[in-house]
């Protein structure tokens, strides 16, 4: 075990030290904005990276890195120089309580395989807001309190420890936020998306992609079309849908409304806090509940089967149990043309 864990470690000194180096390799310049508090960060190219995350005010500084390549080879200094002086405008500024990072062509590019790669890391307190656009590149955002905007065409969108407001769209990557409280609200068209340890109101939407949701609490709305639901240890309010997927959610504590038309779903409840509703078409729905409660309960498939269940009162047959556990009180209705089994821990 101790030689894994040199092993580990020697690779992520490795990988680390990788990094440094390219960012070392590509490094165009540095502006500083010492004891700078900026209220608002504005960053923008079209085809780079973007980078923020909080830092000391007497640390407040931008760094440009530049890199282009024609054909498989890297472009030189001088090149990239002159590149830059012909078809970009950049500005990187402080004005008032806004800090602008910002870059632009100024006319047509010969080959679209010539343009310049230039990304923006920037460091500020953490007290900012920001808005952040590219159109390929990814960004990375994180320590921030303000509310932050994050737009990306045709990148990843990583987001930790923000506390404020947070939208975040994509077209072409995955989205990640972690440790995020109050409004979250991410999406993309065509990339996963993984939210853990957040809170407030989480929406979380995606075309064609995975969902993995992990100790979230608030009310979670979580949707994609041709992918699966994952979710483990949520309070408050759940919403999870799939067109093709299957929709996998334990340790729920609140309500839950779940769908899928080309998948299983499986439910596993801590507390019942809410309304139960589930509904599928081509697939099996399995619930576990935990006794005693005062349940209302619409149960319908092909076939319907219930285990441990006390106190019962109404109608049960092979693809139909309807009627209440322990006087009814909270409502649980999951509908299937497959199978629906319930049970009772």
């Amino acid at each position: 075990m101790k030689k894994i864990a040199v092993v580990f470690m020697l690779v992520a000194t490795h990988f680390v030290s990788q990094a440094q180096n390219y960012e070392s390799k590509y490094l165009y310049t540095t502006k500083e904005f010492k004891d700078a508090s900026p209220k608002k960060i504005t960053v923008t190219t079209s085809h780079g990276n973007i980078s923020v995350s909080e830092s000391p005010a007497s640390q407040t500084r931008v760094e440009v890195y530049v890199h282009g390549n024609y054909n498989g080879q890297d472009l030189t200094k001088d090149e990239i120089q002159r590149k830059l002086d012909e078809y970009y405008s950049m500005e990187i500024s402080l004005s008032g309580d806004v800090l602008n990072a910002s870059v632009r062509e100024k006319k047509e590019l010969p080959f679209i395989q010539s343009r310049l790669s230039i990304s923006f890391n920037v460091y500020a307190p953490k007290n900012a807001s920001s808005t952040l656009k590219t159109d390929h590149g990814n960004i990375d955002l994180s320590g921030l309190t303000g509310n932050q905007e994050a737009v990306t065409s045709h990148g990843n969108i990583d987001l930790d420890r923000i506390t404020g407001k947070l939208t975040g769209r994509t077209s072409h990557g995955n989205v990640s936020t972690t440790d995020c409280s109050n409004d979250v609200d991410v999406s993309t068209d065509h990339g996963n998306i993984m939210a853990k340890n957040c809170s407030g109101t989480i929406k979380l939407l995606t075309s064609s992609g995975n969902l993995d949701l992990s100790n979230l609490k608030g009310k979670v709305h979580a949707g994609t079309e041709h992918g699966n639901v994952s979710a483990n240890i949520i309070v408050g309010d759940l919403t999870a849908s799939t067109t093709h997927g299957d929709v996998r959610l334990d340790a729920i504590s609140g309500s839950v409304d779940a769908s899928t038309d080309h998948g299983n779903i499986s439910l596993k409840m801590e507390e019942i806090k809410g309304h139960v509703v589930l509904g599928n078409v081509n697939g099996n729905i399995s619930i576990e509940l935990s006794k005693g409660k005062g349940l209302d309960l619409d149960l319908r498939g092909r076939r319907v089967t219930v285990d441990g269940m006390q106190n019962f009162s109404g109608s049960q047959s092979k693809d139909l149990v309807k009627g209440s556990t322990n006087g009814g009180g909270i409502k649980v209705s999951a509908k299937t043309d497959k199978e629906v089994s319930l049970t009772f821990r």
